[in-house]
């Protein structure tokens, strides 16, 4: 998909948002220029080509992800995150987006941000506190495992012994918690909201061995115990 359309006239186009309207107000935070321009290209695929090619496009550049160091750097000593700002960045955002699970309102908050910091210099709380803010939703965990620590959250599914599937996130930070599609067939799956502690799936007929997990949109690892 990327031999499509001029990667250099997409992307740096992109700056134009994210970059130049939006500054960072650290090094630190040059997360959030290439992250969100990162994640315009797939936006610019997802116009021209669909929702599901960009989205593919999306989970291809995971290849390229290191997780050596986290993509936010240190403040105050001119210290830049890690390369992987580009496309773990892009990854992020395509999750968010489908845990808010509304192109309108994405769009809107897309948009919102660039009319609610025209032209100012911003660092990541001012970021999240927005998209929190216009999605009625909390990703404070969720950003601050992404952009924070290089982890991959490892979504645990163990069975009971009177046979219910249980989930639970670890290699998280404290008190991590997102929403993600399970369910037992592909086109069947519904949003759960996982936490640090194992919780009952309340799914018809959910084994450990027929569950199905959204792994295409979410940036995890699964672990059957």
């Amino acid at each position: 998909m990327g031999i499509k359309w001029d990667f250099i006239i997409i992307h740096e186009a992109g700056h134009e948002w994210f970059g130049n309207n939006i500054t960072a107000s650290d090094i630190a935070d040059m997360w959030i220029h290439e992250s969100f321009t990162n994640y315009s290209e797939a936006l610019y695929i997802d116009y021209y080509f669909g929702k599901k090619a960009g989205q593919e496009y999306i989970h291809g550049n995971r290849r390229a992800i290191q997780n050596k160091t986290p993509i936010q750097g240190q403040y105050h000593v001119n210290n830049e995150g890690s390369g992987d700002m580009y496309n773990k960045g892009g990854v992020l955002h395509n999750m968010i987006r489908t845990i808010i699970a509304d192109d309108d309102k994405w769009r809107s908050i897309l948009r919102g941000l660039n009319a609610k910091f025209y032209h100012q210099q911003v660092d990541y709380d001012d970021i999240v506190n927005f998209i929190n803010q216009e999605s009625g939703l909390n990703f404070n965990s969720i950003f601050e495992q992404y952009v924070k620590t290089t982890l991959i959250p490892v979504l645990c599914i163990s069975e009971t012994k009177d046979g219910k599937v249980q989930a639970k996130w670890k290699n998280t930070v404290e008190n991590f918690e997102m929403p993600v599609y399970i369910g037992t067939a592909d086109n069947n799956l519904k949003a759960i909201n996982i936490t640090n502690n194992d919780q009952t799936l309340n799914i018809h007929n959910l084994t450990k061995e027929n569950i199905k997990i959204d792994t295409f949109n979410y940036y995890i690892d699964i672990q059957k115990n």
